[in-house]
């Protein structure tokens, strides 16, 4: 019986002692934890009653599977991140052209802001509706709007709007409700703290870059 156990013994150690080169093949802090917790679960068992060996491998078998999962992981935000940075070269070559936001919100200051929406039925009664500072509505009449692409020109100067933030919404006869985008100029292009591209548009301020939805290429006479 002693000889049994002291056998039993001997190959724990040798077990134990193979482990911290599995563990320097895995990598990592996780791995470097379980191999100890491994390690002395191997050399404190009851000789007489040894855990099966396949219970370790299953062990080890089950650390190999997060440590591919906490890799592919890693791996996904590095592209995510490598896929921002292209991002922002590719609308780098944007900058000073014209683009177009789909936003609720306009900045207005001095110079006329072109803001579109499409109309999927004719309204007989079209009005863009701009909600300033305290819930005051200012109406802009547009008349009857066919099907399609509505683009208008809000002036601030004519109209009398001070310079701030606005709510963009469109009121129409059959009761539809579109969604509104805004055309100004690129501004830059730079990677926000969340690791996401974000442009600067004028008219609109800073947003993500996913929010573009139109490329126009430089200027032009805004639309009346």
């Amino acid at each position: 019986m002693v000889t049994t156990v002291n056998n039993q013994t001997t190959s724990g150690s040798s077990a134990s002692a193979g482990l911290p080169s599995i563990a320097s093949a895995l990598g990592g802090d996780i791995s470097d934890l379980f191999v100890k917790l491994l390690v002395a679960q191997i050399r404190n068992q009851n000789p007489l009653e040894p855990t099966d060996p396949a219970a370790f491998v299953g062990q080890l078998s089950q650390l190999s599977q997060v440590e591919a999962l906490r890799l592919l992981a890693d791996q996904g935000t590095a592209s995510a991140s490598a896929m921002a940075s292209m991002q922002v070269i590719s609308l780098g070559s944007q900058v000073g052209t014209d683009v177009t936001v789909q936003t609720s919100q306009v900045q207005l200051d001095k110079e006329p802001v072109q803001v579109d929406f499409t109309l999927s039925s004719p309204s007989t009664k079209t009005t863009l509706v701009l909600t300033g500072t305290g819930g005051v509505k200012h109406s802009i009449e547009l008349g009857t709007k066919p099907i399609g692409a509505v683009s208008t020109a809000v002036d601030p100067v004519a109209l009398g709007l001070a310079p701030g933030s606005y709510t963009l919404s469109v009121e129409t006869s059959t009761k539809e409700a579109p969604a509104t985008s805004v055309t100004g100029l690129l501004g830059n292009v730079q990677i926000g703290s969340n690791g996401a591209a974000m442009v600067q548009v004028a008219g609109v301020g800073q947003v993500p870059a996913s929010s573009l939805v139109g490329f126009h290429g430089r200027p032009t006479t805004p639309i009346n």
